[in-house]
């Protein structure tokens, strides 16, 4: 059986027969092994910034990237931190609650109700200050204030 990542972006196995299905359930190694070598550079050094910055966070492949939520402040949307996602060959850092948070900056971008995010274009992007900054405010976030 062998994993890989349909145009949609969701998880797909290919059987030994050659059809594919979308997994239901993948693992953190396997969404990174299925990713192009250069994607999968840019995805890592996140990741490391991510577990880094709020290393607390417990990771998760989830909407076809990886998550990190505080499980001791609640589930994967209101103790959500942020999520690398990866769309074709662009790689971004979304925050669910990015509405929430400040942008000195001005990196945030979307205009979704609440969630924003910020094109990762480098291992520089990956860890530059203002990109450790959201993550760490992202964390600091206590969802009662607006619940």
């Amino acid at each position: 059986m062998r994993r890989k990542w349909a145009s949609t972006g969701q998880p797909q196995v290919e059987s030994s027969e050659g059809h594919s299905e979308t997994a239901m359930a993948i693992s953190v190694e396997a969404f990174l092994e299925a990713l192009p070598p250069e994607t999968r550079k840019l995805v890592l050094a996140l990741r490391d910034v991510v577990r880094r910055t709020v290393p607390h966070a417990e990771e998760s492949v989830l909407w076809g990237g990886l998550s990190y939520h505080r499980p001791q402040v609640g589930g994967r949307v209101k103790g959500a931190v942020c999520q690398i996602v990866v769309k074709g060959d662009k790689v971004r850092l979304d925050l669910i609650h990015g509405v929430r948070l400040s942008d000195p900056c001005g990196w945030l971008q979307g205009d979704g109700v609440s969630k924003r995010f910020v094109p990762i274009e480098s291992v520089a992007d990956a860890g530059r200050p203002e990109v450790t900054a959201l993550m760490r405010e992202a964390a600091a976030l206590d969802s009662a204030e607006w619940a």
